[in-house]
């Protein structure tokens, strides 16, 4: 065999055993009669001695190693003099008697090690080597790791991974499909899978009552550190449930792989509806793991000739614990969020709470100390404590504090990385109305089910009607979602007709699973779950990026292949597709 061990397994008990190690070299340090060379593989790092007074043409050799040449190594296993506890094979080294170069290598662009010189353009185009980095190594180990927990406890929940095309048929709603142009069907195109949606519920038709994927899907969409065009979702669909059943198959799914993976003991999860996640957060995905909850001002605070708030839909605030004390830059920083694009905000009102109980606000012209001590008192704040008050649209005002919920979280450190609280939120709207089409659009997806009660408000009141629609939201961060499907084919009809789709359109689009629910389908439901976020999650990051093996960037390009790239005339002529020669 080309190697004995791994440079990671090593230990003071093989003291006096002959061993062959292969791998890269991570370093060299000459001292003059002897040189010391460390080499890495993906289990760990072993320290080479070469001896010049026992060996000068071996040792003479070593010193002409560069970083990332690829050695083997024959020698004898020794115990360190000087021990280096932080490494595994820390007490021992290899004494070499023999040195075979099995390749060289260019000095790479940056260092590898977990502290790189690399910046992220750099070490995406150099993604292989990016990948020997032992944080990546560990990443991908983490990967592998989570994936393994996933498939063993539906495997013992008696689910079975079945494949589903990739190649299908493009369809409305959701984000944008990757087309894919078909030569022997001149005109016609496949679309790339946003997720396995239809096949799995067809699968339930079939009678494979428990269903399981680690599935690749693809949205063609603007990026984010959470999001790739290509990304990985852990798809799950059964048969004859109901909510409950779903919801409590898939705790035990989370706790699982949470015990597995990273030793930690959930508590059981709390529920919230929908409305009282945005009533209370702002968000249908709150971070629970601090309060600042969101609490309605309006009864005592209109009526005082403060026109901003008189004329509200809605006046409301959070408190910012311990946080009177900032400087009125500080709070100015915060009305400047507000009013950012991105939240939309008009103004921000805001009242210290002093420590002596007194009290300094913007709004001092209209609110006497007696008016705000109830503020106080209904917002339940403490001396030290910092209120800040909105108004204006119900929906616009929550959804405004709700982020600046997570900002201040983020800077009165309100949060642990290590703490993890998950919920379910529950009772989600069927849909929604969009300005922009002006007709109705599914909040989930156009085959979630309504609640069996909420059935005749589809004609009357729809935005009213309530989906058996359900998602895992941990520490703030939405990590799956799911509902009870639509299994009869009249109620499927009526919620494309809810949709605005046409007889024609439903049929053309989806003929082939109204067509399936009229030959016996089952009560079904499922879930799917964000893999490379929960990767993230697991490893304490933002970014799924590193828990990809070769990830795109921002801009959703392959910077190690330069892909996407422009095709050749002959694969495009093929492909029967137009030949714009100004476009290259």
């Amino acid at each position: 065999m080309m190697r004995t061990h791994t440079c990671g397994e090593l230990r003071l008990k093989d003291t006096g055993k002959e061993i062959v190690l292969a791998g890269w070299v991570q370093k060299t340090r000459d001292l003059g009669g002897m040189t010391f060379v460390d080499i890495r593989d993906r289990y760990g790092i072993t320290q080479i001695v070469f001896n010049q007074d026992e060996d000068i043409e071996l040792c003479k050799n070593a010193r002409k190693l560069g970083r990332e040449y690829v050695v083997r190594i024959r020698g004898l296993v020794c115990e360190r003099s000087n021990k280096n506890p932080e490494m595994p094979t820390g007490e021992i080294e290899i004494k070499a008697a023999k040195l075979d170069i099995l390749n060289t290598s260019k000095v790479p662009p940056f260092t590898i090690e977990k502290t790189t010189d690399g910046g992220e353009d750099i070490r995406m185009k150099y993604r292989y080597l990016d990948l020997r980095r032992p944080d990546i190594k560990s990443n991908m180990e983490l990967r592998y790791a989570l994936s393994k927990a996933c498939r063993s406890y539906l495997d013992a929940k008696g689910f079975i991974e079945i494949e589903t095309p990739v190649l299908i048929k493009t369809t409305p709603e959701g984000a944008r499909d990757f087309i894919v142009p078909s030569r022997l069907n001149q005109g016609e195109f496949y679309a790339l899978p946003q997720s396995p949606q239809t096949f799995k519920q067809l699968l339930m038709v079939a009678g494979f009552d428990r269903y399981f994927q680690l599935v690749k899907c693809f949205r063609d969409e603007d990026l984010r550190a959470d999001r790739q065009p290509e990304f990985t979702q852990i798809d799950c669909e059964m048969s004859f449930v109901d909510q409950e059943d779903v919801l409590n198959t898939f705790e035990g799914f989370i706790k699982h792989i949470f015990r597995t993976v990273k030793e930690i003991d959930l508590d059981d999860f709390p529920r919230m509806s929908y409305q009282e996640a945005m009533r209370l957060y702002g968000s249908d995905k709150p971070d629970i793991r601090f309060g600042m909850s969101i609490v309605d001002l309006s009864h005592q605070s209109k009526g005082k000739g403060f026109g901003i708030f008189d004329q509200a839909d809605l006046v409301a605030g959070i408190v910012a614990p311990g946080a009177a004390t900032w400087s009125r830059k500080q709070i100015d920083k915060l009305i400047d969020y507000i009013k950012t694009p991105q939240v939309g905000g008009q103004g921000l009102i805001w009242v210290k709470v002093n420590e002596d109980g007194s009290f300094k606000s913007s709004v001092d012209k209209f609110y006497n100390p007696d008016d705000l001590k109830l503020w106080q008192e209904t917002m339940n704040a403490h001396p030290g404590d910092l209120l800040l008050l909105m108004s204006g649209n119900d929906l616009a005002v929550r959804r405004a504090l709700g982020l600046l919920r997570l900002r201040l979280a983020a800077q009165l450190n309100l949060t642990d990385a290590n703490d993890y609280q998950a919920l379910w939120i529950t009772d989600f709207p069927l849909v929604e109305w969009s300005e922009e089409d002006q007709r109705f659009v599914a909040l989930h997806h156009p085959f979630t089910s309504p609640k069996k009660e909420d059935i005749p408000l589809m004609d009357t009141n729809p935005a009213q009607v309530k989906a058996n629609a359900y998602d895992l939201v941990i520490n703030g961060v939405e990590i799956g979602g799911g509902s009870i499907r639509i299994h009869e084919r009249p109620l499927q009809e009526k919620m494309f007709s809810l949709l605005g789709f046409s007889d024609e359109e439903a049929k053309e689009k989806f003929g082939f699973l109204l067509g399936a629910f009229e030959y016996g389908a089952p009560p079904h439901g499922g879930i799917a779950f964000g893999f490379d976020r929960l990767c993230s999650m697991f490893g304490g990051t933002d970014s799924i990026r590193d828990y990809i093996a070769f990830p795109k960037n921002n801009a959703g390009r392959d910077t190690m292949l330069d892909a996407p790239s422009i095709a050749d005339d002959k694969q495009l002529k093929e492909l029967h597709l137009e030949i714009k020669k100004d476009h290259r």
